[in-house]
């Protein structure tokens, strides 16, 4: 089951033109990691609808202040970042349509999705449609997320995608249109 640019404008009307551009990457994400039925379907848009802000962004906004924690720290070392001030909070910062962060996990995506650690040198490339729709795949399934779309448990998704309840009533709302429009 594909999706296409009229029901995603449906589920995501802010996306405008990017629905468009974003069609081709996500169907194919879609058809690579087994989110192929309704239920997984509905779940992976409203998610990633939530976390790029209905595909407008795909690079995590803030500034060096707001970015400087990735740098140092216990969050910093938790997503595999050097412990110094050096800059790579701002360089491995979330990408992508569910926000891949940390060095650690571009490091893995890059694994899984190019057999090579070229993410590391070129962090951006998950700014391009077809490497942000597939590192969302590549999250979702790491994550295990199927067999909870396939329970309907949002919260938990929710949870693993975020590590907490953040933006909680708007990934409910895109869910439940998401299982309108795909009838």
């Amino acid at each position: 089951m594909a999706i296409t640019e009229k029901q995603l404008l449906q589920i995501l009307p802010n996306a405008g033109a990017k629905a468009g551009v974003f069609i081709p990457g996500l169907n194919a994400t879609m058809g690579k990691y087994a989110i192929i039925t309704r239920l997984r379907m509905a779940a992976f848009i409203a998610q990633l609808g939530h976390e790029s802000g209905q595909l407008r962004y795909v690079r995590e906004l803030g500034n060096d202040a707001y970015l400087a924690k990735y740098d140092t720290g216990r969050l910093a070392q938790r997503l595999g970042n050097t412990p110094d001030a050096d800059g790579d909070g701002q360089l491995y910062r979330g990408r992508g349509l569910i926000q891949v962060t940390g060095r650690a996990n571009y490091e893995a995506c890059s694994e899984a999705l190019f057999g090579d650690s070229r993410l590391l040198n070129t962090p951006e490339l998950l700014e391009q449609p077809v490497y942000a729709s597939l590192s969302a795949g590549w999250f979702w399934q790491r994550a295990g997320l199927n067999s909870l779309a396939d329970k309907g448990d949002i919260l938990a998704i929710t949870k693993r995608i975020n590590g907490g309840t953040n933006g909680l009533d708007d990934r409910m709302a895109l869910y439940k249109r998401a299982l309108e429009v795909l009838q």
